[in-house]
């Protein structure tokens, strides 16, 4: 099968195309402008690999890219807006979506593979899981057969999210937002890119939504101590931060790129990220169930 994948160079991206060139897909990468060295050096030359240069709001650019393709996986999407220069939420999931629809139709794509995120859902609170279900409502009204995915944190080997907070837990003392009860439910970025690559041809699946979690939800305290676990630390001490103290921060560093967290993160956060139906996906797809502590010790040191 002959695939159009966006997002390739990014976190998930790199692990759904490893497994779609693992099972012998030919595979179109859409890469953004001035970010094809990058992709070349990630990719050497091979016979099963394209670069089509562009981005999503480029359409006829999109639709010469994807013409003979048979299947679309979309995985673009951003957890944190700069408005500023046009990155979105709106624009990005909502807009960039319409257009890979629109290419797609034009150039009868049989299957188009959409992630979501776990949350979203009409009138969600925050403008991230908001955009997310409006972009997924275009997919499901627009004709072509499709399967969406939500996914709850994605874990694995150069993540940004795990990574992040083992920083956090080597140091003496590990803040802690709010009283980190808060449940979250991370999926390895294997399980991700087994069921994304199988949803291109598994018929049952047309159709339907999929939350994407690991085996079971953990609090965020309890995702601590897993990390602290992994990288041989005996007991995380944690210091807990009122929420009353943390917002006044948040709302003056959240315009700083380097600033980790924003007040749409930390809503999401304390709303918790947790599957409602876990077994779905494993009675669907042939996938490893992978446990949270098992997964990281494989790449935290």
């Amino acid at each position: 099968m002959k695939v159009f994948l966006t997002g390739a160079t990014g976190f998930v991206g790199k692990g759904v195309l490893s497994k779609l060139s693992a099972e012998g897909h030919d595979v179109v990468c859409l890469v953004r402008p001035g970010s094809e060295g990058k992709w070349r050096t990630q990719h050497p030359a091979s016979s099963n690999l394209t670069l089509a240069a562009g981005d999503l709001f480029d359409t006829d650019a999109l639709k010469k890219a994807m013409k003979g393709c048979d299947a679309v996986i979309h995985l673009v999407g951003i957890i944190r807006e700069q408005k500023r220069k046009q990155i979105t939420f709106q624009r990005i999931h909502v807009e960039g979506t319409r257009n890979m629809l629109e290419a797609a139709k034009a150039n009868g794509i049989s299957r188009f593979v959409h992630m979501s995120a776990l949350g979203a859902r009409a009138n969600a609170t925050s403008g991230y899981h908001q955009s997310k279900y409006e972009a997924e409502q275009l997919v499901q009204k627009s004709g072509i057969s499709s399967v969406i995915f939500r996914p709850s944190v994605i874990f694995g080997p150069g993540d940004e999210f795990v990574n992040m907070l083992a920083d956090l837990v080597r140091m003496p003392i590990t803040p802690v937002i709010g009283d980190g009860s808060y449940l979250l439910q991370p999926v390895a970025r294997e399980t991700v890119a087994d069921v994304f690559v199988q949803a291109l041809t598994n018929g049952d699946v047309a159709g339907r939504i999929f939350e994407t979690g690991g085996p079971e939800p953990i609090s965020y305290g309890g995702i601590l101590d897993a990390i602290g676990e992994a990288i041989g630390k005996r007991k995380v001490r944690k210091l807990y931060i009122p929420l009353a103290l943390m917002k006044p921060v948040i709302t003056t560093m959240e315009g700083f790129t380097f600033f980790p967290i924003t007040h749409t993160q930390l809503t999401m956060l304390l709303e918790g990220n947790a599957c409602s139906d876990t077994e779905s996906l494993y009675q669907a797809f042939s996938t490893e169930k992978i446990p949270f502590l098992q997964g990281i010790k494989g790449y935290l040191r």
